[in-house]
């Protein structure tokens, strides 16, 4: 009798492209959000596990040096292609070729099979690790992050669509990779129902949160440190501006509030955090001009993206964090604030149906109809004190050692699987 022998392969070395948006940059503006904390967060903790992770992005300025080491076991490499300033993500596609270069040069400075895993996050990133991944012999994991056939069934008034060729690119990727992570099983029926993906090769690992860093913590001394009244109403905005995160929303529906009880007035302090983004770039004042059109610029603080320390305070801070998306995948911005203690109040869509536990860690809203948006921040400020312990509670099921763990069981997957193949064709 012939015993089948099951052989487990470990990861020793990650080629993660971000070739669009570097670790390195603060999230909040440009292309930099979710996914730069993602990236960041889940390579720190793959090193704690015994993964090297080496992770190329394109370099934006000739000062960057090829190089940097962003944790122990965490290194960015720089790639040139392209002018370093003045390059959008859309004029990225033409450049592709040389991420692609930039990329095999690096690993052929090495023996063989010195790369282990090739993880590609958004689809331009895939392009490039689907070639890598061919000439190198080993498995391509593809996290989407967005799908543009999503992105355009839920487009923001004034928004473009995402252009063929895009799609045609993610469906390429998508057809190409050995494992595909989806963020929620949402995520995961998009990808099998509207890009025909395998089911087999797709894995449900749910982003985290820092729940060392975002913790409740005393609103008072965060108020003082930021300038905020003491009894002040705050509600809070955190993200990129432009139409797909919808912080007009916001603007609007805070706007009906007062028009219902002009009292409110003395104490609401708006706060948006972050700056102009993708079509937002446009228009980067259209935020400001619009709280002034509804008489609420008063009310209103603009602060461009912040760092950790004071992105920390603000959550503190907050009566509630509004996350009005158009779409989002998962919403990271949700789960820090609820972390923190704060309810979120979350458009009823994506990501954010799992981010967020309607009624009990925050409220969902189907739509953007600014009377049911008011109604609802009004509700989530009235009942605050029994929605943060709900939001605590929920939060704390999400971490990043968790979702590296899981990054980390489907590279095995991934290796294993191509073991397997190898050994039926007799290689």
């Amino acid at each position: 009798m012939v015993q089948s022998v099951v052989r487990t392969v470990h990861p020793r070395r990650v080629a993660v492209l971000s070739v669009h948006t570097s670790p390195l940059e603060q999230p909040g503006t440009g292309d930099a959000g979710g996914m730069n904390v993602y990236v960041v967060e889940t390579s720190k903790r793959l090193a704690a596990l015994g993964v090297e992770v080496e992770i190329f992005t394109r370099a934006t300025s000739s000062d960057l040096p090829p190089v940097v080491e962003l944790a122990p076991g965490v290194t960015v490499r720089h790639l040139v292609a392209g002018p370093f300033e003045g390059l959008s993500k859309e004029d990225l596609p033409a450049q592709l070729c040389a991420l692609t270069s930039g990329v095999l040069r690096a690993e052929a400075q090495h023996d063989a099979g010195w790369y282990d895993v090739v993880h590609s996050h958004y689809w331009l990133s895939g392009q490039v690790g689907w070639l890598a991944s061919e000439r190198w012999g080993t498995p391509l994991v593809h996290t989407a992050h967005t799908l543009a056939k999503v992105k355009n069934r839920a487009l923001a008034e004034g928004d473009a669509p995402e252009p063929l060729r895009r799609v045609v690119g993610e469906e390429q990727v998508i057809a190409a990779a050995d494992r595909l992570v989806a963020n929620t099983h949402d995520e995961a029926r998009q990808l099998v129902e509207l890009y025909d993906a395998e089911s087999e090769r797709v894995v449900t690992v749910a982003p985290g949160v820092d729940l060392e860093h975002f913790r409740p913590g005393e609103a008072s001394g965060a108020r003082t440190r930021l300038g905020v009244p003491p009894d002040a109403t705050v509600l809070l905005f955190v993200g990129r501006i432009q139409p797909l995160k919808a912080p007009d929303v916001l603007l609007r529906a805070a706007a009906r509030t007062i028009e219902q009880d002009p009292s409110l007035r003395d104490r609401l302090v708006v706060a948006v955090v972050g700056g102009p983004s993708g079509n937002g770039l446009a228009e980067p004042t259209a935020l400001q001009e619009l709280a002034r059109s509804l008489g609420i610029d008063d009310v209103t603080r603009f602060e461009g993206p912040s760092s950790n320390g004071r992105l920390l305070d603000w959550y503190r801070a907050a009566s509630v964090v509004a996350v009005p998306s158009h779409n989002e995948s998962f919403g990271l911005v949700a789960l820090e604030a609820q972390a923190c203690g704060t309810p979120v109040v979350a458009t009823d869509v994506g990501g954010l149906r799992t981010t967020v536990r309607n009624g009990v860690s925050g409220l969902l809203v189907p739509g953007h109809d600014t009377a049911a948006w008011a109604a609802a921040l009004t509700r989530a400020v009235a009942t605050r004190a029994d929605l943060s312990p709900g939001a605590v509670e929920h939060a704390s099921h999400f971490s990043w050692s968790a979702t590296a763990a899981g990054l980390l069981s489907t590279y095995r997957d991934a290796l294993n699987g191509r073991s397997d193949l190898l050994m039926v064709a007799g290689r």
